[in-house]
């Protein structure tokens, strides 16, 4: 319907201007608010209805077939509306070119009843003709388009006697209209790349839990799975790998994977732990010797870099290195040679270089401790190994392989209950995946039941290890004196003395095994300690 130009809009108009602006701007706050269309259509409607009265508004959209069923007439239902019941907006489905609303859906152009009371093609489904006032009601109702493709229709019921013209609401539709196309196609769009992603993701999950079970790491955390998709991309390359992180998060098994990921991995992999190397025997064990280089000396001996020669070498622990030592590596690294202990020949070694450190070596390095040359030729590849706390996800799965690892290991038949997994979930594990593992050799080792509840694991736990347990009630029977020794927390290599080291030695008749067994240590562990107190 045209209307004349006003030259001097009156304050009516002016008004409704504004009332439009408002509209607008609100309109555009929910566009860039949310993403979720439902919220954005429903505030749309919500606000034609408050700012300009255009009353019980509704989105009519098209309906998507069913999986799987027959196809059958196009339809659209009401998805969105206000001032509807619920009720109502059930009732509003519409075929294909049934109806006003399902003829605007049909050829994708607008329609506008005059008086709905007097249209035969007007349905009113969704609500009954008594629910209408008395007085002229209009339906207006303009096709939702995107492209050439009619997604839906936007109506709404206008009475006729208001102080607005009819095309100044028939503008501001046709705009929320295209707006609305927009929302739901950006929707659309946004649902789409977002399906792809979860499959894409779904899939780099699923393979590199494949990558992890091929490596022997146990877990499927996106924490552990960040970390393997790290290792993953530079095991092709020949750079250092620095592995960092918390003890006993399992460098060892992260630098073995990036040894067998490498077109290394059928040449030797060399692991050297260099906190257990005494500091007088490092440049030999390191770099080989000759016969005669020192007393007892009687043949030469190829040191690790020369066995690992085409493979690879992990030195863990690469900070307990002696700062006499690290000019040496550093030469090696730089020049790939060796000289042995004793000799003036350099020898060509071909060796990647994976290196682990629970410590801050650029703290080192500040300190005077650690050479600063040397922590750049090693920092080419840094790898943060997550701690078990950062992997909560993986304790149950990591629980079950080492209960499983201890039955097999020991001929026992100790299994969790699922309460008894959910109270290792929940235990904070500072010394990561070591103290969990050595929780459970303990539990499988000591218990006299089959299956462990909650309440029976509660002495094997680490805050029950803190203090000692009296004898008669101790979980098994273990030799005199042997619960009063106690286990302790995770705690540094000086946490058990001289003396409890030889004490358990003895009450073992030297069984290192069942001593550090008794001790909450593993024989790696309890070898160390013995080391370290030049204990043989």
């Amino acid at each position: 319907m045209p209307t004349a130009p006003i030259a001097d809009p009156s304050p009516t108009d002016a008004h409704w201007r504004e009332q439009e602006l408002l509209l607008m701007r609100e309109v555009m706050k929910w566009v860039g608010r949310s993403l979720a269309s439902g919220e954005v259509l429903r505030e749309m409607l919500h606000l034609m209805s408050e700012l300009l009265g255009l009353n019980r508004g509704r989105m009519v959209l098209r309906d998507l077939p069913a999986a799987g069923a027959a196809l059958g007439p196009a339809t659209a239902s009401i998805r969105h509306a206000y001032g509807l019941t619920g009720m109502e907006m059930r009732r509003g489905v519409y075929a294909e070119g049934e109806g006003i609303t399902g003829r605007v859906l049909q050829s994708g152009l607008p329609a506008i009843v005059q008086d709905i009371a007097h249209e035969p093609l007007f349905l009113f489904r969704s609500v009954a003709a008594a629910q209408f006032p008395a007085e002229t009601v209009a339906y207006l109702a303009l096709p939702i388009t995107v492209g050439n493709t009619t997604l839906g229709v936007l109506g709404c019921h206008r009475i006729r006697s208001r102080q607005r013209h009819l095309n100044d609401d028939l503008a501001v539709l046709k705009v929320l209209a295209t707006l609305a196309g927009q929302v739901l196609h950006m929707e659309q769009l946004v649902n789409e790349q977002t399906r792809h992603l979860r499959a894409r993701n779904a899939a780099l999950s699923q393979a590199l839990s494949t990558h992890a079970a091929r490596y022997g790491l146990i877990g499927s955390s996106p924490a552990l799975l960040q970390a393997l998709s790290e290792l993953e991309r530079v095991s092709q390359s020949q750079a250092t790998v620095l592995l960092l992180g918390e003890s006993g998060t399992g460098k060892e098994l992260f630098a073995r994977a990036v040894h067998l990921a490498s077109p290394r991995s059928t040449q030797p992999f060399i692991k050297v732990n260099c906190s257990a190397i005494p500091d007088t025997l490092f440049e030999s064990e390191l770099f080989g010797h000759e016969r005669g280089a020192f007393t007892g000396a009687s043949q030469a001996r190829p040191g690790w870099f020369e066995q690992a020669h085409g493979g690879t070498i992990f030195l863990d622990e690469i900070g307990e290195l002696p700062l006499a030592l690290q000019s040496k590596l550093l030469r090696t690294l730089q020049e790939g040679t060796v000289v042995r202990l004793g000799s003036q020949r350099e020898l060509k070694v071909n060796v990647r270089l994976v290196a682990a450190t629970n410590r801050d070596l650029a703290a080192q390095v500040q300190a005077g401790q650690f050479r600063q040359d040397l922590y750049y030729r090693l920092n080419v590849i840094p790898i943060r190994l997550p701690s078990l706390a950062e992997r909560a996800g993986d304790i149950r799965e990591l629980a079950l392989h080492f209960v499983n690892r201890a039955n097999q290991a020991h001929q026992k038949n100790v299994y969790l209950s699922p309460e008894a997994l959910d109270t290792l979930t929940q235990q904070p594990w500072p010394g990561n995946i070591r103290e969990l593992g050595n929780c459970i050799e303990r539990m499988v080792l000591l218990a006299d039941q089959t299956l462990l509840t909650p309440e029976q694991l509660q002495p094997y736990l680490p805050q029950a290890w803190a203090t000692p347990l009296p004898a008669e009630q101790h979980p098994a029977a273990e030799p005199a004196g042997t619960a009063s020794l106690g286990v302790r927390a995770y705690e540094s290599a000086h946490s058990h003395t001289v003396q409890v080291l030889q004490q358990s030695l003895a009450q073992h008749q030297g069984n290192q095994s069942r001593a550090a067994q008794s001790l909450g240590l593993t024989l790696r562990q309890f070898a160390y300690r013995l080391r370290k107190a030049g204990l043989r």
